[in-house]
């Protein structure tokens, strides 16, 4: 099969890796991909949005599926814009889409089905925003209702904190036009914990659990990113909290879209918080997430494409899906300066010294036939073994053999899971 995968990150090159294991695959395009991607894909200079001149591509180059990565052209249509010409595509259409499109309308789904989520208002007025967010308890947690590249979300912990984040947020439009709503929700306690799932409508096939660290800096300290490392599986998390999260919150969301009119077939990501009430929803994406999906897919035994082609035809139920006892962890590699200015251009180094961790590229291009960064996120380094601390000492001691001016990184990822 010919497949074109849409997207730019590290995501898409993990997905590329699963792809590239099976045998029904002859040929992977990637639009627009990255300087990893072109190591095992044909990189095509079109990008996300362009949703015209990708499906006339999928149609001149007799694309057999195509794969959508990222969350703003799901948001935009572009699974509707492929099933136009009839090209299979894997992904949620846009109005399925909207759950992570619109963090307004997932509370209020979550609130008309009694998902598990915190307590929130919405609001469209600046003032009668500020007037609510005076009256609330501290901390409290503000979130741009639309897509802001995984940084939407402030969790405030002083008054002074909160009201300049709803400022920025509706009035100096930090997060443009995503803030023009807002959900102003109280603060969870707890451990987070990711369940992505294969959906087919209400059929649910939930992937192995996996754990992301969003603050930039170590101990969860510093602003929210899109995120610096993850590890799977979560052996320090029973369960049976993981069975009550999917009973709970993800089959029954997925059952309340198709009771919408509005039936998810894709990945499912649910963002859950472990409170001592039980897991509660945080967030749900409408697409795999990154870096979870770096750590998900190398866990994965069953053929990536046999899931997506089960999907696509409606046989997700008929798929059994088997997922390796080892566990994976990824490191992310940063820009200086990340999640806000931060430069390009820097010569990467040590690449071919990551012995057998992965290396999945997320923020890199080739300049002058060298590998420079060209992101936020620039690597994440994936190591595997038989349990979280040999995954782990893998991955750093292949993260610190790669080296470019201003790299930053936790060195904490997945160390709640050895306590």
């Amino acid at each position: 099969m010919q497949i074109l995968v849409i997207g730019r990150g590290g995501r898409e090159h993990a997905i590329i890796w699963s792809l590239k294991r099976s045998d029904k695959v002859k040929r992977i395009y990637c639009a627009p991909g990255n300087a990893g991607t072109a190591q095992l894909a044909e990189n095509v200079d079109i990008t996300e949005l362009e949703f015209d001149r990708l499906v006339q591509f999928a149609q001149d180059n007799a694309i057999d599926l195509v794969v959508v990565g990222p969350d703003d052209p799901l948001a935009a249509g572009i699974v509707d814009a492929f099933e136009a010409k009839r090209i299979p595509v894997y992904g949620p259409r846009r109005n399925a889409a909207e759950i992570e499109g619109s963090k307004i309308f997932m509370k209020n789904l979550l609130r008309k089905y009694d998902i598990p989520t915190a307590k929130y208002e919405t609001f469209t007025d600046y003032e009668t925003a500020l007037d609510y967010l005076r009256k609330q308890e501290l901390p409290i947690v503000i979130k741009a209702d639309g897509l802001a590249a995984g940084k939407g979300v402030t969790v405030c912990f002083s008054r002074e904190e909160a009201e300049k984040a709803l400022q920025e947020t509706m009035v100096d439009k930090s997060f443009g036009s995503a803030g023009d709503k807002v959900v102003i929700e109280e603060f969870l306690e707890g451990q987070e914990m990711s369940i992505l799932a294969f959906v087919d409508g209400e059929t649910v096939r939930p992937m192995s659990p996996a754990q992301d660290h969003k603050p930039v800096f170590d101990g969860d300290k510093g602003p929210n990113t899109g995120g610096m490392g993850t590890y799977s599986p979560l052996p320090h998390i029973d369960q049976a909290i993981i069975d009550e999260a999917i009973e709970n919150i993800v089959i029954p969301t997925a059952k309340a879209m198709v009771s919408e009119g509005r039936p998810f077939r894709g990945v499912l990501f649910a963002g859950l918080m472990i409170t001592k009430d039980g897991p509660k929803t945080i967030e749900f994406n409408a697409r795999f997430g990154d870096p979870e999906t770096q750590v998900v897919l190398p866990r994965l035994q069953t053929d990536l494409l046999d899931i997506f082609l089960a999907s696509i035809n409606g046989r997700l139920n008929e798929i059994d899906i088997a997922w390796s006892d080892d566990a994976a962890v990824c490191v992310v590699l940063a820009s200086e300066g990340y999640p806000g200015s931060y430069p390009k251009g820097l010569p990467i180094k040590g690449l071919d010294e990551a012995g057998d961790a992965l290396v999945f590229h997320a923020g890199t291009a080739v300049k002058d036939g060298e590998i420079v960064t060209n992101g936020g996120r620039v690597l994440g380094i994936v190591g595997r073994g038989p349990d979280i601390k040999a995954a782990r000492e893998q991955a750093y001691e292949a993260a610190e053999r790669i080296t470019f001016k201003g790299k930053h990184n936790r060195i904490d990822i997945a160390a709640k899971a050895l306590v």
